[in-house]
């Protein structure tokens, strides 16, 4: 089964300023798929744009908060998203972490 991780600040219009806290919690709210993840490999590649990478990870879900799709525990999910490098002092929202192999997280989703 493969998910697009919700690139939150992708869908949003661009904004040079941090989000209040409530502001991300309503997002996670919001997305079909709630989960925790174990990581089982992280494949990055670059990106269309030189300041990006693609990352593709292979998780095995450890439990099962929400989901729209019918998501189970212990089914390995295909989870792509990109990656964009900022320069030092950029202000705005943080990028979605590249988790390491064996890293256990939540991951909001969407299919």
């Amino acid at each position: 089964m493969s998910f697009r991780v919700i690139l939150i600040f992708l869908l949003m219009p661009v904004a040079y300023a941090e989000l209040p806290p409530s502001a991300y919690e309503a997002m996670q709210a919001k997305a079909p798929e709630h989960v925790q993840i174990e990581v089982l490999r992280v494949d990055v590649e670059p990106g269309e744009a030189p300041t990006q990478k693609r990352v593709h990870l292979i998780a095995l879900t450890t439990a099962v908060v929400r989901t729209a799709s019918g998501l189970k525990p212990n089914e390995i999910v295909n989870i792509f998203y990109t990656v964009t490098e900022h320069p030092e002092g950029w202000v705005g929202p943080g990028e979605i972490p590249i988790p390491r192999e064996k890293d256990r997280t939540v991951a909001y989703l969407e299919k």
